[in-house]
């Protein structure tokens, strides 16, 4: 095993995949990794958790191993034999097969490794009924958690049943949650204009194109260059939700900022050699794809990372966490007292276009919503912010105040 590591450190040192300052921790995980027997990402994931370490030591102890894995694939013996014995590598390979959206694999695998857990515990037969019934029940008199985590848990144990271990559970439908219908969150322009002018950089732009093109954060950060009709004004999401593709707006005022954020991705690409990541099998049909100008993220991160699907040293877009820190901070340095994320910009996008005239079914294509009936929650929220009726109260007020 040392003579394994010192291989893998010199390696690393020689391609400059990582930081020099890294690389020890890059080390020191791939040691406890063999440690602990070469287990599955899951199962070295829980061992970490239970450590006491913190997400980003994970991530980083996930992305130390795939590196390990991509450079020594005659290592990966031990993890292909106890992956067909695990029901939640099962799983992933048939969320891969299926293309489903990443963080939708995460969370399933998540509910999944949750509710075999669960009935380890407690001894329960795992692929009975009853075990499926008595997990729901658990997480929602137990851990009290909302109707629309409790559904996500269902369909993740659902899809295990079904594509893993070929059962079809009956009697499960009564414990699925009634999910309660609640208006969204919008803000007034006034206050998207108090968060906007608190923002700055790479991460106040990004919050900018959201609003002007009612995009997901996902979708955001997705963007590539070809992606982004500058001249027209408009933005092409590729794969959004339900991996649908839609065409969108983009705010005129955001042009100027958006050629400066070009010649940044430009720079990014030309101090590097690592091609950035592609979807789906466009690798293997362009193997030079990946070094070309067009298929660069228009928002690139600082350096190269593990793909967490493959396994391979690219290049990808900036993360999440960093774009929802902005938009708290924004938020907290506005004064709003109302719970405003990131996807509250979604929200104000469609209704503020409703405010200004905009057909109904044209802000359905805009946002990607397969039925009206989704998009029409709108106005709903529209017609409470011009509300004409007048309170009987304030009928009374002039006889209240003699």
């Amino acid at each position: 095993m040392i003579h394994k590591l010192s291989i893998y450190q010199q390696e690393l040192k020689d391609k400059g995949l990582v930081r020099e300052n890294r690389i020890r921790y890059m080390v020191l995980w791939v040691r406890e990794f063999f440690l602990l027997g070469q287990p599955d990402d899951a199962v070295f994931a829980d061992s970490l958790e239970k450590e006491g370490r913190q997400d980003w030591q994970i991530r980083q102890a996930l992305d130390a191993v795939k590196m390990f894995r991509s450079m020594h694939p005659a290592d990966n013996s031990i993890r292909e034999t106890s992956h067909s014995l695990n029901p939640l590598a099962e799983l992933g390979d048939h969320l891969r097969v299926r293309h489903y959206a990443r963080s939708t694999e995460k969370s399933y695998l998540h509910w999944c490794g949750e509710y075999l857990r669960y009935c380890s515990k407690g001894a329960y037969d795992e692929q009975a009924d009853a075990s499926f019934r008595g997990y729901m029940t658990h997480l929602a008199l137990v851990r009290k958690v909302a109707a629309s985590t409790q559904n996500q848990a269902f369909n993740a144990v659902l899809s295990l049943f079904r594509n893993v271990w070929g059962i079809e559970p009956s009697g499960i439908d009564a414990v699925r949650a009634r999910k309660p219908h609640r208006l969204p969150t919008i803000l007034s322009p006034e206050e998207v204009v108090k968060i906007f002018s608190r923002t700055k950089g790479v991460h106040g732009l990004i919050l900018q194109l959201i609003y002007s093109s009612g995009m997901r954060l996902s979708e955001a950060l997705r963007v590539r260059v070809q992606d982004l009709d500058l001249q027209g004004c408009s933005v092409t999401v590729r794969g959004g939700k339900g991996n649908k593709d839609r065409i969108t707006v983009m705010g005129k005022t955001l042009v100027s900022r958006m050629e400066k954020q070009f010649e940044h991705a430009r720079r990014a690409l030309n101090e590097t050699d690592v091609p950035v990541s592609l979807p789906a099998a466009l690798e293997r049909k362009y193997p030079g794809a990946g070094m070309e100008w067009c298929w660069q993220y228009v928002f690139p991160a600082t350096g190269p990372s593990v793909d967490p699907v493959t396994g391979i040293v690219r290049r990808h877009h900036l993360h999440r966490s960093g774009v929802q820190k902005a938009m708290r901070k924004a938020v907290r340095a506005s004064g709003i007292n109302r719970h405003a994320g990131i996807h509250t910009l979604r929200h104000c996008f469609a209704t503020h276009m409703l405010m200004a005239g905009v057909n109904l079914c044209e802000i359905q294509e805009l946002l990607g919503h397969k039925s009206l009936e989704t998009t029409r929650i709108y106005l709903h929220v529209m017609k409470g912010m011009r509300h004409s009726v007048e309170s009987p109260l304030d009928l009374l007020a002039s006889r209240l105040a003699q």
